[in-house]
C-alpha cells in the first residue's frame, strides 16, 4: 500500500510540473505573439514542453525503468509520444473546447488543466502496460 501511495503522490507532483510546464509556455507564447491560429501555436509548444520533462521524471522515479543505450530510450521515447497521441488529443479537444465555448484565456487554461488531468490518468495506465514493461521489480501494480 505504500508503494501504491508512493507512485500516486509522485505521479501527481509530476504531472503537475509538467502541466505548469505546459501552460506557462503557453501564457509565454500567447504574450510574445498573438497572431493568427496563436492560442493552436500555444497549445502545441507548451505540449513539446511538457512531454519531455514528465518522460524523463516518469521513467525514472514512476515506472524505475532503465534504458539500454541512447539508442533504446529514443525508441522508448517515441513509444511513450506515441501512446500520448490519444491522450494529447483528448487535452487538446477540451481546452479548445472551452476557449470556444467560454473565449477567456482563464478559462481555456482551466480547460487545459482538465484535460490534462483526464489525459494523464488514462497515459499512466498506456505506458504501464505498453511502453515501460520491463520495469524493475520492485515497482507494484497499480490498477
Amino acid at each position: 500500500m505504500k508503494q501504491i501511495a508512493r507512485i500516486t503522490i509522485l505521479y501527481s507532483l509530476f504531472a503537475a510540473i509538467a502541466t505548469i510546464a505546459n501552460l506557462g509556455t503557453q501564457v509565454i507564447v500567447i504574450w510574445i505573439y498573438q497572431g493568427p491560429f496563436a492560442v493552436e501555436i500555444s497549445i502545441l509548444i507548451g505540449t513539446l514542453t511538457g512531454l519531455p520533462i514528465k518522460y524523463v521524471l516518469e521513467k525514472r522515479h514512476i515506472f524505475e525503468f532503465k534504458s539500454d543505450n541512447l539508442m533504446h530510450d529514443s525508441k522508448l521515447f517515441l513509444l511513450y509520444s506515441f501512446m500520448g497521441v490519444f491522450t494529447t488529443a483528448l487535452f487538446w479537444i477540451v481546452e479548445y473546447g472551452f476557449h470556444w465555448a467560454f473565449g477567456t484565456d482563464f478559462m481555456r487554461y482551466l480547460g487545459g488543466a482538465i484535460g490534462l488531468t483526464l489525459g494523464y490518468i488514462i497515459k499512466y495506465r498506456l505506458d504501464k502496460r505498453f511502453v515501460f514493461v520491463n520495469r524493475s521489480q520492485d515497482t507494484v501494480e497499480y490498477s
